[in-house]
């Protein structure tokens, strides 16, 4: 039964060690300038039955302010567990890279900066900030008022408001709901009430 079990260990192993090149589907598209191609980092079948995602103070898993933004150094602070992709896109008039982290072809983070890691927004739903707070957590879970607390930020989806976690200098959330306001307008706190996280968000 060991030598089995090896056996199986070894080939998972050799698997890994295969990079692999294709297409997947883009997420968040349209805010996509000039996609470049896809950088398979190799998977490591030790991490599969891995923890979540913890988003805190320090950073994201080994991810944090002072990570190259260079796929070795974003696939090595991941631990090898997800594939990378590498794209542009246009931010206040220039043009941005920025790296994908994906796992079953869905991304589940943004890893923006440069020469070092700005900014990481985690998608993954099963992620969760050192407080708790998860994506789909409703505004009211947290605050009660947007005034103080958050803002509206250019380049996040029409309507979209960043609010900084409280007690924390590097961790916001950002919700999203309905709205039929005009754009650049921040909802009431009663909107907001209802909005939900759809991002959790570390900034350096």
């Amino acid at each position: 039964m060991k030598a089995v079990r090896f056996a199986a260990l070894a080939a998972a192993l050799a698997v890994s060690g295969c990079a692999t090149t294709g297409q997947a589907p883009a997420e968040h598209e349209s805010h996509w300038y000039n996609p470049l191609t896809y950088h398979w980092a190799a998977l490591n079948p030790l991490s599969w039955f891995g923890g979540s995602l913890q988003v805190t103070e320090q950073g994201v898993a080994g991810l944090n302010g002072s990570t190259l933004m260079s796929e070795s150094a974003i696939s090595q602070a991941l631990n090898n567990d997800y594939q990378l992709r590498q794209g542009m896109r246009s931010e206040q008039g220039e043009v941005a890279e920025f790296w994908q982290a994906l796992q079953d072809g869905k991304v589940k983070l943004i890893i923006s900066g440069k020469p070092t890691v700005e900014r990481i927004e985690v998608l993954d739903a099963t992620a969760e900030s050192s407080s708790g707070s998860k994506i789909g957590d409703r505004f009211s879970d947290t605050f009660t008022k947007a005034f103080n607390n958050c803002k509206m930020v250019a380049g996040l989806d029409a309507h979209d408001v960043e609010c900084q976690a409280p007690g924390s200098q590097h961790i916001f959330y950002v919700y999203s709901g309905k709205w039929h306001g005009p754009a650049g307008l921040m909802p009431s706190d009663d909107t907001l009430k209802s909005w939900t996280i759809s991002k959790i968000v570390w900034q350096r």
